[in-house]
């Protein structure tokens, strides 16, 4: 069993992502395409698609990738064994050569990440690039809004960034107090 708090995972910082869809274009290129080459994948017959997606709320950007759920419905779902979980990263991948294209897994995803792949015969989901030494869509973020991270090590950036914001909310109203005590 993967141990939870060393496990690696991407996480996001939304206040980072731009929505340039740079992690979607590298993963498309180095994940899914013959040519592994941007101007000549353009022009495949069948087009590579990404396995992060970003989307917007109307305002705001949001990179959006398998979050390899520690009860995943797809893996419970797969009647075949197509979809795994890695024993040492807990990362769940689809085994291709296994997979009868019945997405039943696209089906159940409470994320809506997993993607049927006709041309595949294969469903196709973020596997973190667990075979390689980083995900493309991290190595590939200019501005580090994608980051691999472990859970306690995400946690404690949050914890880091609500502190900062607390101090400076608080040295705000600090200097309101002043501001309206000189009047």
């Amino acid at each position: 069993m993967v141990n939870n708090t060393t496990a690696k995972r991407i996480f996001v910082d939304q206040s980072k992502c731009l929505g340039c869809k740079t992690c979607e274009l590298r993963c498309a290129v180095e994940r899914n395409s013959v040519s592994k080459v941007l101007t000549e994948a353009v022009h495949e017959e069948i087009l590579p698609r990404p396995r992060v997606y970003v989307e917007w709320d109307g305002t705001e950007p949001l990179a959006i990738q398998c979050l390899h759920c520690e009860e995943a419905p797809c893996l419970e779902i797969c009647s075949t064994g197509a979809m795994q979980r890695d024993s040492e990263t807990g990362v769940v991948f689809v085994d291709v050569n296994k997979c009868i294209a019945c997405w039943m897994c696209v089906m159940v995803c409470p994320y809506g990440i997993i993607a049927p792949a006709a041309e595949k015969h294969a469903a196709d989901k973020c596997d973190q690039c667990f075979q390689m030494p980083e995900p493309i869509c991290v190595a590939a973020c200019p501005t580090g809004a994608l980051q691999e991270l472990t859970p306690p090590e995400f946690a404690l950036k949050l914890k880091e960034r609500r502190e900062k914001g607390l101090a400076r909310v608080q040295e705000s109203l600090a200097q309101e107090g002043l501001k309206g005590g000189e009047s």
